[in-house]
């Protein structure tokens, strides 16, 4: 097990710990649904239309959220490990496999819920080669049947993307690849009516992305307004909570009053003049996913070198990525937002291009980027990226480690290599 097993992060605003409770008590409502009453539900991945299902009011469990439940719980080193004694390569991508390898171990006794029933369906957009892979194991070690989404190329290379998402989305993610995302969809719920019996309410869906823009504005304003403060009011440590929490219900009474009571307790805090930090002298940018199985790293260096985390892709993406004007046209909106949120957080240009912007929106002085040792899109998406921040003034420090797996991480030592690059850099 890593040093970091027992670390947990500060919390400062009220609504971090509101935030994780109303997960928690999901969490349990989640289990009763889906593992004691068997309502029929679908594991998804994070980049599907996650609205079809609300507006059907069908569970869902995200892959990328079960795995950082399993790696919360430390034991993603338990499930690799039994997945490389049933002959799969040790170095599988392990973000996305890491459910798949729960469900390998077959071990009730161990596993959260006590492993995951048959699903309806499982969804998965092939945005790399080993995800068809993935679900097509996972769906057939569970009994269930694996819908996969397509990935279709996005040929208009426009780095500042991120300008035009909210009105012209419709040239931005361009109309053939949109249109054949709304064919999907509609593919999609008639496979979900049919095997559930639930009927797609389409003035309920047209609510909730209406809703869903509302409640990303709260999160968008907070971004910008934590970008232009000085001292940073609350570190990424509760930014991810507070973001991402409301994300996996967006659109829900709850999310859209939680990311406005969050909006509201980050400007009282700059009106005030706190920071997250006693005293803040560097601004850290954190590129990739967080590391779900060590919450107090992002606040080890908050003392000392008084180095803040002050980005992480999360917040700020609630912008670009997901506030639509609907145009009348919900489907066709909420199709332009899934068509490319793999490649605007992996991939250059898009993904360098926004980061730069971001960096310098926000003031950062250094860039700490995770850089999965088993994630080929991340490894070269990432390092791209890091090539734009150099040249645009930000020093970055790649680090090897994984965002689930924890025996490949060490608290201590990523501390230390993360001081030692600032006092190199001359920063510290």
């Amino acid at each position: 097990m890593s040093a970091s097993a027992n670390r947990r992060s500060l919390k400062t605003l009220a609504c971090t710990t509101e935030a994780t409770a109303y997960q928690k008590a999901f969490g349990k409502e989640l289990r009763r649904r889906v593992v004691e009453d068997r309502e029929p539900y679908a594991i998804v991945q994070a980049d599907t239309p996650h609205e079809l299902f609300h507006a059907m009011d069908i569970p869902i469990i995200t892959n990328q959220w079960w795995s950082a439940y399993i790696s919360a719980k430390q034991l993603s080193t338990r499930y690799f490990d039994a997945m490389v004694e049933k002959g799969y390569p040790a170095n599988s991508c392990k973000y996305c496999s890491l459910g798949l390898a729960c469900t390998l171990a077959n071990e009730p006794e161990t596993a959260p819920w006590g492993g995951l029933p048959t699903p309806t369906i499982m969804v998965a957009r092939l945005t790399c080669d080993c995800i068809q892979h993935v679900f097509g194991q996972w769906s057939a070690a569970l009994g269930s049947e694996f819908f996969p989404m397509e990935a279709p190329a996005w040929t208009d290379k426009d780095p500042a993307w991120f300008e035009h998402s909210k009105s012209d989305w419709e040239r931005v993610y361009q109309p053939d690849r949109i249109a054949h995302m709304v064919r999907e969809m509609t593919d999609l719920i008639a496979i979900l009516e049919n095997r559930t019996g639930r009927k797609f309410d389409e003035a309920k869906f047209h609510h909730l992305m209406a809703q869903i823009n509302v409640q990303e504005g709260y999160i968008w304003e907070a971004a910008q307004a934590i970008g232009k403060a000085r001292p940073c009011p609350v570190s990424i440590a509760e930014q991810m909570p507070n973001t991402m929490i409301p994300q996996w219900h967006r659109g829900s009474d709850w999310a859209v009053a939680h990311a406005k009571k969050f909006r509201d307790e980050v400007m009282e805090r700059i009106d005030l003049g706190l920071g997250a930090a006693a005293r803040e002298r560097l601004r850290l940018m954190w590129i990739g996913a967080g590391v779900w199985h060590d919450p107090g790293f992002y606040q080890a260096l908050e003392q000392g070198p008084g180095a803040v985390f002050v980005w992480s892709m999360y917040m700020p993406f609630a912008g670009p990525a997901y506030i639509r004007d609907l145009k009348g046209k919900p489907m066709e909106a909420l199709a332009s937002r899934i068509a490319s949120m793999n490649e605007t957080l992996h991939l250059p240009p898009w993904m360098s291009g926004w980061m730069v912007s971001e960096a310098q929106r926000c003031g950062i002085d250094a860039a700490i980027m995770l850089l999965p040792p088993d994630n080929r899109l991340s490894q070269s998406g990432n390092r791209l990226t890091a090539c734009a921040l150099e040249e645009a003034g930000v020093p970055v420090l790649m680090i090897d480690a994984d965002m689930v797996d924890a025996k490949i991480w060490d608290h201590d030592r990523m501390v230390g290599l993360v001081a030692q690059f600032l006092h190199d850099k001359g920063l510290s």
